[in-house]
Parts: structure tokens; sequence; C-alpha cells
């Protein structure tokens, strides 16, 4: 690791960050010794990147509502199948999870993305502006010689305008579809209880459309990702106003926010997953707030 970039940051969290990249190069080395195959036993970590507001020094602990900000990481490997999130990188993100919620070895939670060098290059060569920013802003927590990153292509205001206007216009209309189809269903489970999961399930498409919505056109890039938490992190990052949707120091909404996350698998799948009609009201307006407030984040930054 750089120590001297981290430099702004207090010590423990320079420990913290250590652990983690020890945590990523045992998850992948246990993932890929397991391989059948010489090239993916051949798969490297080429680089580990932290970007966002530990890199920039913006970072937020708020101990009032509970927010916390994430250690952004952004891991570079050396081809796209070991960028398979479920294969390569669960272990790890299971251990981050397990140890920031359950055991609190770690008092920050960690956001990972993975993607082949090829892959970041090529965004580089585009300009997408979220790459960009990584590679300008970020810090090199682990880079192995010989695997640089291009040089970023500068897009004109309104090259990024127009690309984030479609994104817009994409998502908005499914997330305003999807909640539509969620107020049928809502309608529908008060007379027959059997509509409860469908309705849950519904809520968490709406909650990801709009999450996605948000950083597509914050920053031209979503990952590739289904999980609320993930996704609700990497936009709370980008926009404060977006920090109050969903309250952390109340049981009632954690237990919400955790069964509309639940819901994507075990809505479709588990005869275990139960949900209140109170519940889904609450998640109702929670949903129908975070899309008024993404309306408002996007389209002012649309206007500029």
């Amino acid at each position: 690791m750089l120590a001297d970039q981290l430099s702004h940051l207090p010590d423990t969290k320079q420990r913290e960050l250590e652990h983690v990249v020890k945590v990523l190069f045992d998850t992948f080395e246990n993932a890929t010794k397991t391989k059948l195959s010489g090239k993916r036993k051949a798969g490297r970590i080429l680089k580990v990147i932290l970007f966002g507001s530990y890199a920039r020094g913006g970072w937020v602990e708020d101990r009032l509502s509970g927010y916390r900000s994430d250690y952004d990481i952004l891991v570079v490997v050396s081809g796209h199948e070991f960028t398979d999130l479920q294969e390569y990188w669960s272990g790890a993100d299971d251990t981050f999870v397990r140890e920031y919620t359950l055991t609190h070895e770690l008092n920050t939670p960690v956001s990972l993305i993975v993607h082949s060098l090829q892959d970041v290059n090529d965004q580089l060569a585009k300009g997408r502006p979220f790459f960009s920013d990584i590679a300008r802003d970020g810090i090199m927590l682990f880079e192995a010689e010989g695997h640089p990153l291009a040089k970023a292509k500068p897009l004109s205001a309104d090259e990024v305008r127009a690309e984030a206007q479609g994104y817009y216009d994409q998502w908005i209309a499914n997330a305003e579809r999807r909640l539509e189809t969620a107020d049928y269903l809502l309608n529908r489970s008060q007379t027959d209880q059997q509509w409860t999961k469908d309705v849950a399930f519904t809520f968490h498409q709406v909650t990801e459309a709009l999450y996605h919505c948000v950083l597509l056109v914050l920053t031209l890039y979503s990952p590739k990702s289904h999980r609320l938490s993930f996704l609700r992190s990497q936009a709370e990052g980008l926009d404060e106003h977006l920090r109050d949707i969903w309250p952390d120091s109340d049981k009632f909404a954690r237990r919400c926010f955790a069964k509309l996350q639940r819901a994507y698998v075990e809505a479709r799948y588990s005869a275990e997953y139960e949900i209140a009609a109170e519940e889904l009201e609450w998640l109702r307006a929670r949903v129908i707030l975070l899309r008024n407030v993404t309306k408002q984040i996007c389209e002012a930054r649309l206007a500029l």
C-alpha cells in the first residue's frame, strides 16, 4: 500500500484498508486455485483503487443519523471472466458485511466493484466520468507493474448531458411503470394475502430502477447489481438528499428495508418470506419519496 497517499486518513482507517486489501487477495487466491483451467488459475489482481469520499477526504460518519460513508473499492483484474461477483468475490463481500455488522472488526462498510483492465481502459477511452474521476482522484492501494490505465478522454458538457438524458428517460419510465404495477398488486393484497410477496418484489424493482437512474444520470455508470444496500450506498455518496430516505435510527425502518432488499430472491423463492401490510404501506411511502427525490436530483443535473 502507498501509505503516504493515505496520510489524510486516521491510523485506524489505514489499518482497516490494509485488512480490506488482504481479504481481497485471500479471497481471489482461494477462488482461482480450485479452477481446472490454467488460464483461470493464472488470473491476477492488477490494481486495487480506493475512490470516493475516503480518497477525496470528504467522508461522513454521522452518529446521530447512523449514516457512514463506505470505503469505495475498485478491483481491476486481468480478464473479464474474473469479474464474476458470485464466483470470485462473494466471499470477500460476505466477509466485509460480517465484519462490519456482526463482529465489528471493521468500523466502516465496504462497497466493492470489479472490472477487467480492458473494460476500465475502454471506459476511460470513451470518457466515462465515473472512471475518469477514479483515474484522477483514486488512491492505489495496490498496483502491479506494467499495466497502466489509459488516458481519459474528455467529454463535452453537451455529450454528457445527452447521454444522461437518455438514461433518465429510460430509467424513470421504468420505475414509474413498476410503481403503477406495485400499486395494483398492493390493492389486490388487501383482499388476498398471497399477493404480498409480489408487492414486495415489485417495490424492490422500483427502488433498484431509481438508484440506477440516479447513478447513471450523475456519473454515466451504474454497477450491475441487484443489492439495494450497495446501490443505496453508491447513490447516497453522490447526493446527501438521498440519505434521509431510509432512516437507520428506527428499528421498524431497518426491518422494512431489510425485507425490501431480501425480496429480490426470497419473495419469489422462499416459502418463509413474510411481510405485513403496515410494512408494505411504509415501504410504498418511502419508495414514492425516493422517486420524487430522484426526479429532483436528476432534473437539476440535466438543467445545468
